[in-house]
């Protein structure tokens, strides 16, 4: 079927149901950013292949909201479906629930499956459609009938991830989480992230991919810790350790049965922005919920030293695999075929020859020239174009290994430049050195500093339109919270003090559509500083260790400072990758990496 063809078939199983509208979101049961084949509804029914996204089906018309790294992918994917594009955040463009207040019809009904929306997500549609005395239908995932040949539930073999690279056990995790719920005078704990549960089990899995984690939920009282999974994914020296640690393997399914088991009076911690509205409609109406984060969520974003000397050495292998390719395509583009999958491919390898390698932690960004601008944009056999000497290939790519979890994104020259380009590349590279140099008093969050990465943009009248960084976890998600870079306030990006031990991403860029894209980016570490009679400062170590391509750099566009952060870097880079290098590669690595 086409996709006009399976949205009709939707709209027939809506009318069996009496439904108005049906929403189909991109999460899993656990409000995962990524997700498994199975989950993947929205993708199915749409043709919409981002990461990002809602698509609501009425009996007259279809539309799709998804943020700004998606599009242009959007418009592509969608062209021809009959789905109209919803640019959120845009300028007169409603939000969903505002579009349901304004297109439905007075008494409508609005299903989905309550199993992969939040109870938040429903409660902002139930405001912005108050007087329309809409109702909610969430037991069925109709997108299940019309599915064909719809992929199963992945249930992968759980792995252990020793102490030696977590720092800390499993029991003293537990306890520490205990803690944190007694802070709240909190007598239970529903975890629903498929990361936290991952972190606080020192566990890793392979149900989604290109992230070790496992299909599983967690219920944590004063004196149990229950984790419902498919047991099958659990071999028998796991689920020993696991109950030598105080903890009970039931089946995934039993999640309900364990909420709904609480008893009246009791109070338990709950975030209605990441719990499903099925799970929160099983809790008892005499169990109090607390509204707040997890407290797993801050816990694991704040790494163990052990983690720190590990991610340390894991991005001195990623920089020697991501700087020989530079070396390699820079060497090689013009003399033979390279085409963005063949040079996506050739990366991976050279990933693959560092000890502790386990794979990609994303699908790699390799884009070339006007595919640059598509912030998200991915390789097909359709779209694949052979690399030309000329512009700019924007590369982001990472990796998992052992020692943890990279992101990086590298701009590269393959040829000649025009002015704009070079003019945009400084640009885009003065933000990042400003924010990869800033000095800030202990309790700033990133919502206060994102401007150092703009302000060259907004000076001339640019700008991105993505987060200028997000939190990266370890041998987990690529992108973690609670901390970030961003200038907007409120909802997801609430402001969280930026804490030693945290990393993120600095990453700003510029993207001119159908022309090309930039991108610099580094993993930073969160650090504390010296100490003053004004407070504790912070700052950010540089975690990757990659050069920039200075061919493309229009010197007149930096101060000294600039200039004189950019050579500190690279000679920091050549000191730590040139032990890994010889003959015409280091040469060409000293090249890269002499001073400005």
């Amino acid at each position: 079927m086409n996709t006009m063809e399976k949205l009709q078939a939707l709209r027939g199983e809506m009318r069996k149901k009496n439904l108005s509208a049906y929403i189909v979101p991109t999460e899993d049961f656990h409000c995962s950013e990524y997700v498994g084949d199975y989950f993947k509804a929205r993708e199915y029914l749409s043709g919409f292949t981002g990461s990002a996204g809602t698509l609501l089906v009425m009996q007259d018309r279809a539309a799709l909201w998804t943020d700004g790294r998606y599009f242009l992918q959007a418009e592509e994917q969608l062209s021809g479906s009959g789905i109209e594009l919803m640019k959120s955040g845009q300028p007169g463009v409603p939000t969903l629930s505002e579009f349901l207040g304004e297109h439905l019809k007075k008494g409508a009904v609005v299903g989905f499956d309550g199993r992969t929306v939040t109870g938040a997500f429903v409660e902002d549609i139930k405001e912005k459609t108050a007087a329309k005395q809409v109702t909610f239908y969430g037991k069925r995932d109709l997108v299940d009938r019309v599915w064909e040949e719809r992929p199963s539930m992945s249930a992968e073999p759980v792995w252990e991830l020793e102490i030696s690279y977590a720092g800390l056990s499993r029991e003293d995790k537990i306890a520490k989480v205990r803690q944190e719920m007694e802070k709240e005078r909190a007598d239970a704990l529903l975890v629903t992230a498929l990361d936290e549960t991952a972190w606080l089990l020192n566990l890793r899995g392979g149900d989604v991919k290109n992230t070790p984690v496992f299909l599983a939920y967690m219920f944590i009282t004063k004196r149990r810790a229950l984790l419902c999974a498919q047991k099958s994914a659990f071999s028998e020296t796991i689920c020993n350790e696991l109950a030598k640690a105080g903890v009970t393997l039931l089946p995934y399914e039993s999640i309900e049965d364990m909420v709904a088991s609480l008893p009246a009076g009791q109070r338990i911690l709950v975030d209605e922005k990441r719990v499903s509205y099925r799970l929160l409609n099983v809790i008892s109406k005499g169990v109090e919920k607390i509204n707040k984060p997890s407290p797993i969520a801050l816990l694991k974003a704040v790494k163990t030293e052990r983690e720190i000397a590990h991610m340390r050495s894991v991005h001195v292998k990623d920089g020697v695999a991501v700087t020989r390719f530079i070396y390699w395509l820079k060497s090689h583009v013009g003399t033979e075929e390279i085409t963005e999958i063949g040079a996506a491919s050739r990366l991976e390898a050279f990933r693959a020859e560092r000890e502790g390698y386990l794979g990609p932690s994303f699908d790699p960004i390799m884009a070339y020239g006007p595919h640059g601008a598509i912030v998200h944009y991915e390789a097909t056999p359709e779209t694949d174009v052979v690399m030309q000497p000329k512009s700019f290939c924007l590369a982001d790519t990472g990796g998992h290994y052992s020692e943890g979890t990279t992101d990086v994104t590298r701009t590269i020259v393959l040829g000649e430049l025009t002015a704009r380009e070079k003019r945009a590349y400084t640009l885009v590279l003065k933000g990042h050195l400003r924010l990869g140099a800033a000095k800030f008093l202990e309790g700033v969050c990133g919502q206060n500093l994102d401007v150092l990465a703009r302000q060259p943009l907004w000076e001339e009248g640019l700008d991105y339109n993505h987060g200028t960084g997000h939190g990266v976890g370890y041998l987990l998600s690529v992108h973690e919270g609670p901390q970030n870079f961003r200038w907007r306030m409120g909802g997801e990006s609430a402001c969280v003090p930026l804490e030693e031990g945290m990393v993120l991403s600095n990453e700003p860029g510029l993207y001119l559509a159908g022309q090309f894209g930039i991108r610099h980016e580094n993993l930073v570490l969160v650090r504390k500083g010296e100490k003053t009679n004004y407070g504790q400062f912070m700052y950010l170590e540089p975690l990757t260790m990659v050069p920039f391509d200075k061919d493309a750099i229009e010197v007149s566009l930096m101060t000294a400072q600039e200039i004189g952060l950019l050579n500190d870097y690279h000679a920091k880079v050549y000191e730590t990758l040139s032990p890994y290098f010889t003959g015409e590669e280091l040469a060409w690595l000293g090249e890269a990496t002499a001073a400005i």
